[in-house]
């Protein structure tokens, strides 16, 4: 696991202790599961970040970051896994989200157009609406749970291996 390397670019806890800008939130910050990457924290901020990543909504990354807090996993790798949705990912991973609702509902996909309008995503929300949001609720449930179990099993082996490598 790249921990040290990931570690040198987290900020420490006393510098967010000082932080005009974070002080509203109190101890709630300063909690050291936040802040470190261990076996417990980094599993959990990984399901954290991929499940809210396939949430579609603005400010995702505030959505991470208190849902890191709720369950005590790592912030900083939380709020950096939101970034799985970004403008050029988006649109297929919201496709592929749209077509496993409608699959799920068992209503044929519509043919739909998008544009950056508001009245489009009013009209679209009747339409296309409940097959779009299942789908990103399934697969952001399936995308947490996966990177939760993958990332347990590959710290376990990562300590593994590491033991056998200081044996030897």
């Amino acid at each position: 696991m790249p921990k040290k390397l990931l570690e040198r670019f987290m900020p420490k806890p006393e510098t967010l202790r000082n932080h005009k800008n974070l002080r509203m939130f109190g101890d709630l910050l300063l909690k050291p599961n936040l802040w470190a990457l261990n076996r417990r924290s980094a599993p959990g901020a990984f399901a954290v970040g991929l499940f809210v990543a396939w949430i579609p909504m603005p400010f995702q990354m505030v959505l991470a970051a208190a849902l890191a807090i709720l369950f005590n996993v790592n912030l900083p790798l939380a709020v950096a896994l939101v970034w799985v949705t970004n403008p050029v990912t988006m649109p297929f991973m919201f496709y592929v989200a749209y077509i496993l609702g409608a699959k799920l509902l068992g209503n044929p996909p519509q043919e739909f157009a998008f544009e950056a309008s508001w009245q489009w995503v009013e009209s679209s929300i009747e339409t296309i609406g409940p097959s779009f949001l299942l789908g990103c609720l399934v697969l952001g449930a399936l995308f947490a749970v996966t990177s939760y179990f993958m990332i347990r099993t590959l710290w376990k082996y990562s300590v593994l291996f590491k033991w056998k490598s200081r044996n030897k």
